[in-house]
C-alpha cells in the first residue's frame, strides 16, 4: 500500500468532457495526522454538479483546479485513525474525491453500518441523491394530495426517487426522460402515474397537456431548457417550482436562448425556489431515517449501476451526464 492512484483534471472540458480532459496519475498514499483518517475508497460516486466544479467559474463550491484530483463523494473503508470516533475495519462516507486512498478529518465523514444497507446506497437513496430529492421535494415543492408534480430527469438518481416521494404523498406524478426503457421502468417498476420520451416527443407542450389535463402543481426540475419552458405554460395558480438541477444547460459552450416566461409566475402567483442539499445538512439524519423507513415497507426502489474501477471513473461520468444510465451511476473502486 504504497501507490495511490488518482484521476486528476487535465483540461478544462469545453462543451461535453472527453477522456483527454482527465489524467490517471499515481502519487503516495497519503498519511493522516492528529483528528484524521486515511480510507481505502471502496465506491466513488458521479453526479451531474461536478461538472460546474470543472469549468474554473466558482458558484456555490470552489471549481477544481488544473491537476487536481476531481471531487466527488465516497464510500471508503478505514485503514488507519487518529480520529477517536473512527477504528480501522469502519466504513464512511465522505468527499474523498476521485482516487484509491484518502485522508480527511474524521470530523467530515459520517460512519455507515453495512449491516443496515448495501454500501453503495449511501451514495445514492441515502446519500446525497436521496437527500436532495426529500428535502427539494418536500420542503420546496410542497406536495399536497391530489396534486399533479412533474419530475424532469426522472430516471436519474435524483429525480426517481423525487417521483416516488411524491407518489408517497398522495400526488399524481408524470416523468420526463430520455429513452423509451426509462419511461417503461418510471411506470411499471416505480409507479409513476404517466411519463414520455422527451428525445421522441416532437411538442412537449402538447404531450405535457395531454398528460396534465388539471395543469401543474408543483415542477421538480433538473433539467431546465426547453422542458422546462413547456412546463412553465401549465403551471397553477400558486405553483411551487423547484429548481434542483439544469443539466441540459451544463455542457454548452454559449447560453441557449429561449422565451422568457416570467410572466408566467407573476400571473400564475408561482413560487420558483432554487435550492442546495447543504441548506439542510441538519435534518440528514432525519430524512435517512425517514427513507429507510419507506425502503423496508416497499414504497421506495431504487436502481445503482456500476463502473468497474477507478479508471473507467471518467468514462461512467460522461455517460451519466449524456443520460445513459438509469438510478444512481456509481463507480466500484476495490472490494469491501
Amino acid at each position: 500500500m504504497t501507490v495511490n492512484r488518482q484521476i486528476t483534471l487535465a483540461a478544462r472540458p469545453a462543451g461535453l468532457p472527453k477522456p483527454p480532459d482527465f489524467a490517471l496519475v499515481e502519487a503516495p498514499v497519503p498519511q493522516p495526522g492528529d483528528g484524521e483518517v486515511l480510507s481505502r475508497v471502496v465506491y466513488l460516486s458521479v453526479d451531474p454538479y461536478m461538472r460546474g466544479r470543472m469549468s474554473g467559474v466558482r458558484s456555490y463550491a470552489d471549481p477544481v483546479n488544473l491537476g487536481e484530483v476531481i471531487v466527488g463523494g465516497t464510500v471508503s473503508k478505514v485503514i488507519e485513525s487518529r480520529h477517536p470516533r473512527f477504528v480501522p475495519g469502519d466504513y464512511a462516507v465522505g468527499m474523498l474525491g476521485w482516487q484509491e486512498y484518502g485522508v480527511a478529518p474524521g470530523d467530515q465523514l459520517r460512519k455507515i453500518d453495512p449491516k443496515l444497507a448495501p454500501l453503495s446506497t449511501a451514495l445514492g437513496v441515502l446519500g446525497m441523491p436521496g437527500l436532495t430529492a426529500y428535502f427539494g421535494l418536500l420542503e420546496v415543492g410542497k406536495p399536497q394530495p391530489g396534486d399533479t408534480v412533474i419530475v424532469s430527469g426522472a430516471a436519474g438518481a435524483v429525480g426517481s426517487i423525487a417521483g416516488q416521494i411524491a407518489k408517497v404523498k398522495g400526488c399524481r406524478v408524470v416523468g420526463i426522460a430520455g429513452t423509451d426503457t426509462k419511461v417503461e421502468w418510471l411506470t411499471r417498476e416505480l409507479r409513476f402515474d404517466a411519463a414520455f420520451n422527451y428525445k421522441t416527443s416532437g411538442d412537449y407542450h402538447g404531450t405535457l397537456s395531454e398528460l396534465c389535463p388539471r395543469g401543474v402543481d408543483v415542477y421538480f426540475d433538473n433539467v431546465g431548457g426547453a422542458i422546462t419552458d413547456a412546463v412553465f405554460r401549465l403551471i397553477n395558480p400558486r405553483a411551487r417550482i423547484a429548481i434542483c438541477g439544469q443539466i441540459s444547460q451544463y455542457n454548452l459552450e454559449r447560453p441557449e436562448m429561449g422565451p422568457r416566461l416570467l410572466t408566467q409566475i407573476l400571473v400564475r402567483t408561482a413560487r420558483v425556489e432554487g435550492f442546495l442539499v447543504f441548506q439542510f445538512a441538519s435534518r440528514y439524519k432525519e430524512g435517512i431515517e425517514q427513507m429507510a423507513r419507506w425502503l423496508g415497507e416497499g414504497k421506495l426502489h431504487y436502481r445503482e449501476e456500476f463502473a468497474e474501477g477507478l479508471e473507467n471513473a471518467p468514462a461512467a461520468f460522461i455517460g451519466m451526464l449524456s443520460g445513459a444510465n438509469m438510478g444512481k451511476q456509481l463507480v466500484k473502486v476495490s472490494e469491501p
